[in-house]
């Protein structure tokens, strides 16, 4: 299919256009999977996917050596990397035939096969999505199995009956659905739900990776936690699956159960403009608490009279939610840097209902460490946006905390001590365990507001050892 005038333009390199236009060899060389999509969703494309058909791996390697300098460290993967007298690098693959032979993601038989066609190698691709693939020497699009009208519509569709034999590839649909909003078709649904007991056979680094990529990366994060749902791959999350059906009072929560709210939540997160520009790993940080900020809600929701009626209540569920925070991350091989940071954004997440005095702020910053003030009231602003029809707005207690955590330089890090062991070794205090009880005790003073200053601090160390000056 020739490209039409509303089809962007894939940018090759002028300097790799010309290597393909001018080596016969490489005549038959194709850009293939994500590079494709993204080109023709306006996304960057950070790496370029080139695949040769019709030639050997030796013939290949052989046809790029006049170009520059050849590195075959991915040999048996087909993979020739070229590295041009400019500096710039691509990789080059010749097509293979994946065949199922043993259970789990290692039990394929790779064959390469200079012989195959496209569509023979197109078809062996997850989704139709990524079974695209472009022409450059002759600028042509080859669509095999409907990707375009799918990426158009939006629709999540399997290429082949092959996408069986992989079950990540369901993981891969969910942090698909989620980066790009799409909405799996009836048959793709179908044949996930048939391997659900596949799950199994995944290792653990490789299911973290597909959600952290939708906590990263996506654009409706929502898309990707209803296709698990629809695909009854929710069941290998349990925490997750338990938020369905879990009522909430109708006059707080209009949106429905309180996975519904989960959903709108995350949704909520990704259209924050502070999310968006956060670094990767913060982006993973938030999108992972808002999503178990309520994860038991399940254990703690009962029907109870409060504020004069009869209602739906989750007491003590932000306490709660930590145990199953901290088991869900653990599932997914979430490193413990990543854990450390989001356990705290979810027990913390109702503190803006409380006391925000000086004193208070302290101490949920300290509480908070390694994580932010900044970084909680964007949980908390998700949380409260996804709860429609009420409208997405910054709660009350929100815009106060934030105000005095500014105020008091400690939206962005936790309080340090002021008094040092140093000072107390000016006093005259040797090192050792009367030391440190000293400075836990000046550290708990300084949280109380005792103190905000070194001269201050010292003060109450004067007192402390029963001499009223100041130690200067």
């Amino acid at each position: 299919m020739k490209l039409s005038e509303k089809t962007p333009v894939l940018l090759i390199p002028a300097c790799l256009r010309r290597i393909l236009t001018e080596t016969p060899q490489l005549w038959r060389t194709y850009c293939v999977g994500g590079c494709v999509r993204d080109w023709l969703l306006g996304l960057p494309c950070k790496d370029l996917d080139l695949e040769v058909f019709g030639v050997s791996y030796q013939d290949l390697v052989q046809a790029l050596k006049p170009w520059g300098k050849t590195d075959l460290v991915g040999r048996s993967f087909g993979v020739v990397k070229l590295t041009i007298h400019g500096g710039e690098t691509f990789d080059f693959t010749i097509p293979r035939r994946d065949s199922k032979v043993a259970p789990g993601h290692k039990g394929f038989e790779i064959e390469f096969d200079p012989d195959i066609t496209p569509q023979q190698a197109a078809s062996r691709r997850d989704f139709t999505i990524n079974a695209l693939m472009y022409d450059p020497v002759h600028d042509e699009m080859l669509d095999f199995f409907g990707g375009l009208n799918d990426l158009r519509n939006r629709i999540l569709r399997h290429t082949s009956s092959a996408f069986a034999e992989d079950p990540l590839r369901v993981l891969r649909g969910m942090q698909f659905a989620g980066r790009f909003g799409l909405t799996a078709c009836a048959k793709t649904r179908e044949l996930c739900r048939s391997i659900a007991s596949a799950y199994t056979e995944l290792a653990v680094e490789r299911v973290r990776e597909e959600w952290f990529k939708w906590a990263e990366k996506s654009i409706l994060p929502s898309a990707g936690l209803r296709f698990l749902e629809h695909t009854g791959w929710i069941r290998h999350f349990p925490e997750i699956q338990a938020l369905q059906g879990v009522p909430q009072d109708p006059e707080w929560h209009p949106e429905g159960d309180v996975f519904t709210h989960t959903c709108h939540g995350c949704d909520a997160l990704q259209r924050l403009p502070e999310w968006r520009a956060a670094d990767a790993e913060t982006r993973i940080v938030l999108m992972l608490a808002v999503l178990g900020h309520d994860f038991a809600k399940p254990q703690t929701t009962t029907f109870a009279e409060k504020g004069g009626r009869m209602r739906w209540i989750s007491p003590g569920h932000e306490e709660g939610g930590g145990p199953l925070v901290e088991r869900f991350l653990e599932r997914i091989n979430a490193p413990l840097a990543i854990r450390k940071r989001v356990l705290p954004l979810v027990v913390q997440h109702l503190a803006h209902l409380q006391q925000t005095s000086e004193k208070a702020v302290r101490r949920l910053a300290k509480r908070l460490e390694p994580e932010t003030i900044e970084n909680l009231c964007l949980v908390m602003i998700a949380d409260g946006s996804g709860r429609p029809p009420l409208p997405a707005e910054v709660p009350p207690g929100v815009t106060t905390l934030r105000e005095i955590a500014r105020a008091m330089q400690l939206n962005a890090a936790a309080p340090k001590p002021i008094l040092q062991g140093r000072h107390l070794m000016e006093m005259g205090i040797a090192p050792g365990p009367a030391m440190g009880e000293i400075l836990a005790g000046a550290f708990e003073a300084q949280l109380e507001g005792c103190f905000n200053n070194l001269e201050g601090a010292r003060q109450w160390a004067g007192m402390r050892l029963g001499s009223p000056s100041s130690g200067t």
